[in-house]
């Protein structure tokens, strides 16, 4: 018997939304008290280590973070286990800096927590910041 798990289909589509831009969709699959830590703890993209945990801060998560950036995630693993995924995963991130393009790979592992209507409470990335890739 194969299993479906709810958390692996709300992974699927945030991944979709962030390849086609899709901001709407992807802030919509938040519970209204969802979080994002991405990544957990204090970083450069969270100077206070308390994560994303507000409509406001979630839409500027995605204008900060994904909204310019042409961003692929290849999931090479993804584990269910009753509302929750974790899943490996290699995050290919290309922006235009100054007029050139810049292209950094992350390797990390995400996991993703809904509620009982399928809607994302948690979004959380372990990463490490001092060893994202640059990409020549």
């Amino acid at each position: 018997m194969t299993q479906k798990y709810p958390a692996k289909t709300v992974a699927e589509k945030s991944r979709e939304y962030v390849h086609s831009h899709n901001k709407a969709g992807w802030l919509g699959l938040f519970a209204p008290d969802g979080i994002i830590e991405d990544p957990i703890g204090v970083s450069y993209l969270d100077p206070t280590g308390q994560g994303h945990s507000t409509p406001a801060q979630r839409e500027a998560f995605w204008e900060q973070n994904i909204a310019h950036s042409d961003i692929t995630i290849t999931i090479h693993n993804s584990y269910g286990a009753a509302n929750e995924c974790a899943n490996q995963v290699t995050l290919d991130l290309k922006n235009q800096i100054e007029g050139k393009e810049v292209h950094i790979r992350i390797f990390g592992v995400f996991t993703y927590k809904v509620n009982d209507q399928g809607q994302l409470l948690s979004l959380r990335g372990y990463w490490e910041p001092e060893n994202i890739q640059m990409v020549a």
